[in-house]
């Protein structure tokens, strides 16, 4: 598969995750096999007025790449001024435009899923970022339409196709089924049925191989985005790595789950500050440590404790 020049051999996406997709999360998922990996989004404001936050959300190694940046905003001008200055200072692989995101902080201003009752505005942010921007491919990221009576995935295609975006991901819910209910992957085959030029990507419910074969067969999808099937599981994409390349699947242990939780605390260390890394480990430990025996038991120590070091000596008492 191609996004533009850029070649993915096994075309497995890390879904950009707000509070999720930071830069210990996407290491770790690089490494257990995402081929590409995204940022959690960033404001296109926030990028255009230099906030210190925002910039910080974009920073990331070679180590991550091919890496995607994705942005949101309601106005074409902002939101094709900030891909130009974040590639100008960051230099990512691919910029993605958020017209998915169904949370209504976002939707109110217009950004995200919002778009989607509006398909002039999205073709004029689309347009307009694709033209600021030439030495990368321009992604998108949508739903299917606003609600079920508003399902707009040719339009919306179609429209994208000819604004020269490079690739579209589908989560194939609507903006008003937020997380809930199940994903349609039927819709996914739609799109890809309608625009021919650039890959699909599907998005929406893969947790498994077994959710990845279905996908692949029911929507003849060209690449695989996985955003909550890979918390607390980031080994995921080499399960699913290993059956597209017909090898034996390397079935997780405890002991190798343990090893990723220390991991995961110890990339935090380095990139966050305390409060952040208490924060952070407590939420991504809880997912990890599901399947272990007495799970809530070291959950609750977990939450409870104060301090990065109390955190870990939790974790050295799980056997």
């Amino acid at each position: 598969m191609k996004i533009g020049n850029i070649n993915i051999k096994y075309p497995l996406f890390l879904a950009p995750m707000s509070g999720v997709t930071d830069q210990p999360f996407r290491i770790i998922c690089k490494k257990y096999g995402a081929s590409v990996v995204y940022t959690e989004f960033v404001s296109a404001d926030g990028i255009i007025r230099e906030n210190v936050k925002t910039l910080d959300m974009v920073k990331f190694d070679d180590f991550e790449r091919p890496i995607g940046v994705q942005i949101f905003g309601n106005d074409p001008d902002t939101v094709a001024e900030s891909a130009f200055n974040i590639y100008n200072k960051f230099k990512p692989d691919i910029i993605d435009i958020n017209f998915g995101c169904p949370v209504p902080k976002v939707t109110k201003k217009g950004g995200g899923s919002a778009a989607l009752k509006n398909l002039e505005l999205m073709r004029k942010i689309a347009s307009n970022t694709v033209n600021a921007v030439k030495d990368v491919p321009i992604t998108v990221k949508m739903r299917a339409g606003w609600d079920y009576n508003n399902i707009i995935i040719n339009d919306a295609g179609i429209i994208l196709e000819e604004s020269g975006v490079k690739a579209i991901t589908l989560h194939a819910r609507t903006s008003k089924q937020m997380y809930k209910g199940s994903a349609d992957w039927n819709m996914i085959g739609e799109l890809k049925e309608t625009v021919k030029s650039i890959p699909i990507i599907g998005n929406g419910d893969i947790t498994s191989i077994d959710d990845y074969k279905k996908l692949k067969k029911i929507s003849k999808c060209d690449g695989v985005m996985i955003g909550r099937g890979s918390l607390g599981k980031p080994w995921i994409f080499r399960d699913i790595v290993s059956f597209i390349k017909s090898e034996q699947n390397e079935k997780i242990c405890l002991s190798e789950i343990l090893s990723i939780c220390f991991e995961h605390v110890s990339l935090l260390k380095k990139y966050k500050s305390n409060k952040v890394v208490i924060n952070l480990s407590k939420k991504h430990l809880s997912y990890y440590i599901k399947s272990f025996n007495n799970s809530s038991f070291y959950r609750k120590e977990i939450m409870k404790s104060e301090t990065i070091e109390e955190i870990e000596s939790v974790l050295k008492s799980i056997n």
